[in-house]
């Protein structure tokens, strides 16, 4: 594995009609192997559906930051509940990652990378009917990149930090 190969393993996915979640953390679960991520691949897929759109359309944290810290867990979270220096050293893992993912794309926020308006109430859903991805998608969407982005941040990560501790 190397970071470009997994940030065009993510876009592929993507592409292939997969949302920004599923695409990221699923080029993670599919490159790493059932044994080291305790997943199938089907299993990867229906636990990151619910991510897509920023939690269900919902346009709130972008789904391919939440694959990336999906995959970030899987790897190197904890299982415990009696060690909170695992959770603070986990925790400060996640925000690494998101902030080098807002460093090059400016938020981790869904709704501010497609460029939409705020909110106008607390809970103010998009329609959870997803877009056909058509050419003018791909033309008026960053997404693909951002899966491509948060893919090879995780990826460089890894890289540099291959065994969990």
């Amino acid at each position: 594995m190397n970071a470009e190969e997994m940030s065009e393993k993510a876009r592929t996915n993507f592409l292939n009609g997969f949302n920004c979640a599923q695409s990221v953390f699923c080029a993670f679960v599919e490159e790493l192997g059932e044994s080291v991520c305790g997943m199938n691949l089907e299993t990867a897929q229906k636990l990151s559906s619910s991510f897509g759109g920023g939690m269900g359309r919902l346009r709130e944290v972008c789904g391919t930051v939440s694959g990336m810290f999906m995959a970030a867990g899987l790897v190197y979270g904890y299982s415990t509940s009696s060690e909170p220096d695992a959770k603070a050293k986990h925790y400060a893992l996640i925000q690494e990652l998101a902030k080098k993912f807002a460093e090059k794309n400016g938020s981790i926020v869904c709704r501010d990378l497609l460029g939409l308006p705020p909110k106008t109430s607390a809970f103010a859903p998009d329609s959870p009917v997803p877009e056909a991805r058509t050419e003018q998608y791909y033309k008026k969407r960053p997404c693909a990149d951002l899966v491509a982005d948060a893919a090879r941040i995780f990826a460089e990560y890894y890289l540099s930090h291959p065994k969990a501790s």
